[in-house]
């Protein structure tokens, strides 16, 4: 049966630039980088305390991909706190966080221009 996901992907541009973004501004930790061949590189990173993983790629017949909204949401026990540390590093909010009947929100987005929601938990 299945368990749990395993990994979720997000789209870049450069792998470079997208692997600092998560580590150095996200908190992320590296897991693999790997050649896949073709000059394609294999990047997942955990998130600190999940089991979700997250892969960074590049495959360049879905550049369209790139600078959409993330289908899914990160979750925080805190989202203002989590939101002001990641502001502090660099990161980019469309949205401040906001609270609403069900909980807390903000919106940030990554060098690629891809959108991700960051929740309360």
């Amino acid at each position: 049966m299945i368990k749990h996901v395993k990994f979720v992907s997000i789209p870049t541009r450069d792998q470079d630039r997208a692997l600092r973004f998560w580590i150095e501004q996200a908190g992320f930790k590296l897991l693999t980088d790997q050649p896949m061949g073709d000059g394609q590189r294999w990047l997942e990173l955990s998130i600190p305390g999940a089991q979700t993983r997250i892969a960074l790629f590049n495959q360049r017949d879905q550049d369209d991909r790139i600078g959409t909204a993330f289908n899914g949401a990160f979750a925080a026990d805190d989202v203002t706190y989590t939101y002001e540390k990641m502001k502090a590093k660099g990161v980019v909010f469309d949205v401040e966080p906001t609270k609403q009947p069900w909980g807390t929100f903000a919106i940030f987005r990554d060098p690629d221009g891809n959108t991700f929601v960051l929740s309360s938990t």
